[in-house]
């Protein structure tokens, strides 16, 4: 079968050379093994780098003609280049993984091995996350437990290295949204799956493209897009507080009727004002962030825009004829071939 391997990258010039140099030896002995055939290609998929990141693909691509570059136009994000990847790429399946070398690239011969055994998708987990610091492993062992608590069907201790067979990627095809959340997206595909699990290492070089700030937007995607239950917890905490409001008008009423200690004071006047608005402007950030979310699928946006792509023949520009196939998809649903030759008349506009 012929095999892809996508790497998005994203200011990687320090890692990229050894990066290429470890998956074209995985690539190779597959195909000694005959697990692969020598179809089988490395695609890297540049997220609007500042450095010399693509400078390097392009000279990876020249070097070997089993590499091939995806040059985005700009900074999409890690989820919409992965994506642009897996919708470009040709194979029979398709392994995504990260160009840090932090997940364990040998693990490849292992996720061919059971997609051979008939799974469709195959998820690299995580032993342990004993290499992380507590900062980073409570929480993130915390929010896994909270996707699933709100509904959200995840594989725990799994990012996005995974092999996914050529039905599974035309599936995801039909997933049209623009906030990507792809580890809560791929386990609703439904098809047959199977798990390696691997000791995550450290980074080769370089530093980490996921700061703080990305991690948490990362993870308000998993819940927002995935889940209803902040706003059925609204639903929940307004009938609550509704309650406590009756009980509180209930208990001044009784103090004004029934004793001579009803003295109006600052306490029982202002906390309540305090408490309401701040469960209110809490609500209403819930809701924004809903509705956030509405107003930029309605648009219907490009996930991504191909510049430019390297690889076979050469490199190309957008538009013109380049030598690999793939899409670029719009959340409407529409899409256009970017990637792959296009008839005559098509390319003249004669033919919608």
């Amino acid at each position: 079968m012929q095999l892809a391997i996508v790497v998005p990258c994203y200011n990687e010039q320090d890692v990229l050379p050894e990066t290429s140099r470890r998956l074209l030896a995985v690539l190779e002995r597959l195909m000694v093994e005959g697990l692969a055939s020598r179809s089988s290609q490395l695609y890297f998929v540049d997220d609007g780098s500042r450095d010399q990141t693509w400078s390097l693909i392009e000279e990876l691509a020249r070097a070997d003609t089993r590499v091939h570059g995806i040059k985005l136009s700009r900074n999409c994000g890690h989820q919409n280049a992965l994506i642009a990847g897996l919708f470009s790429a040709k194979g029979d399946a398709i392994v995504s993984i990260d160009a840090d070398l932090q997940d364990d690239v040998t693990l490849i011969g292992e996720m061919v091995k059971r997609y051979h055994e008939g799974s469709e998708i195959v998820y690299g987990v995580r032993e342990d996350r004993s290499a992380d610091s507590p900062f980073k492993r409570i929480p993130a062992e915390l929010y896994y437990r909270l996707l699933r608590l709100m509904g959200v069907e995840v594989v725990f201790n799994h990012a996005d290295f995974r092999l996914m067979s050529r039905r599974a990627i035309e599936a995801l095809r039909e997933y049209r949204e623009v906030n990507l959340f792809l580890r809560g997206i791929i386990p609703m595909l439904g098809f047959r799956t199977a798990t390696v699990v691997y000791k995550r290492g450290e980074r080769f070089a370089g530093r980490s493209k996921y700061p703080l700030r990305k991690m948490i937007s990362l993870a308000a995607h998993g819940i927002t897009s995935f889940s209803a239950a902040p706003l059925r917890l609204i639903t929940a905490l307004g009938v609550l507080v509704c309650l406590a409001s009756f009980a509180l008008v209930a208990w001044a009423l009784w103090l004004r009727l029934f004793t001579d200690q009803a003295v109006p004071g600052w306490t029982s006047t202002v906390l309540p004002i305090y408490f309401l608005g701040g469960v209110q402007l809490l609500c209403i950030g819930v809701i924004g962030e809903y509705l956030a979310k509405l107003y930029l699928e309605v648009k219907g946006r490009p996930r991504f825009v191909v510049e430019r792509i390297t690889g076979g023949e050469g490199q190309q520009e957008a538009g013109s004829t380049p030598p690999a196939s793939g899409e670029s998809v719009r959340p409407d649903g529409e899409t256009r071939d970017t990637l792959s030759p296009e008839p005559e008349r098509q390319r003249k506009g004669l033919v919608a």
